[in-house]
């Protein structure tokens, strides 16, 4: 069998800790902040981590299985 490859628009955008979880970024934080309010925009800097099947079926992808 073919080796399985990483997928590689998943890895640009989440890293895995070494506790395994799967952390990525907030979405809504490029461009038209001026329209989103302070409490809004501090909540949108923070990381977040995958949760459930989705973090599992993620972490497999970035191994390549």
């Amino acid at each position: 069998m073919p080796k399985l490859k990483t997928h590689k628009g998943l890895r640009a955008r989440v890293r895995v800790t070494r506790r395994g979880k799967v952390m990525r970024r907030r979405p809504g934080k490029r461009h038209l902040m001026s329209s989103k309010n302070a409490k809004r925009r501090r909540k949108l800097s923070g990381v977040s981590s995958l949760h459930g099947r989705i973090a599992k079926t993620a972490a497999r992808s970035l191994r390549g299985g």
